[in-house]
């Protein structure tokens, strides 16, 4: 079963959304890292980046599976839309789909 383990906020403005988001909730946002900034809100963790073309603004959540090839591949069955392939990073796999309705969401596969 996938478990949100997180969030991303897409913006046209990071520095703007980190600066309100802390301000206003309180939430600890870290410097950025590859144009991503981690955030702790106290609770779920998640992070705000400069929304890239294929997702400019918008959350999605990010969904842990334990297979990110079969996830994909059940998702695209079902209809949704895979905006960025499964991508490599130190410690996980990421990717971003659309679901049929056109939400967004990324899936995490740890290493």
């Amino acid at each position: 079963m996938g478990k949100v383990i997180g969030f991303e906020l897409n913006s046209q403005d990071a520095e703007k959304a980190a600066q309100f988001y802390s301000n206003v909730f309180g939430w600890n946002v870290a410097e950025p890292r590859w144009g991503y900034r981690e955030v702790d809100t106290g609770g779920i963790k998640g992070g705000i980046s400069q929304g890239p073309p294929d997702y400019p603004h918008g959350t999605r959540l990010q969904i842990e599976v334990d297979s990110i090839d079969e996830a994909i591949s059940r998702a695209r069955d079902h209809g949704a839309l895979v905006v960025r392939d499964k991508m490599e990073f130190d410690d996980f796999y990421l990717a971003y789909l659309v679901d049929p309705t056109g939400l967004g969401m990324g899936l995490i596969e740890k290493k």
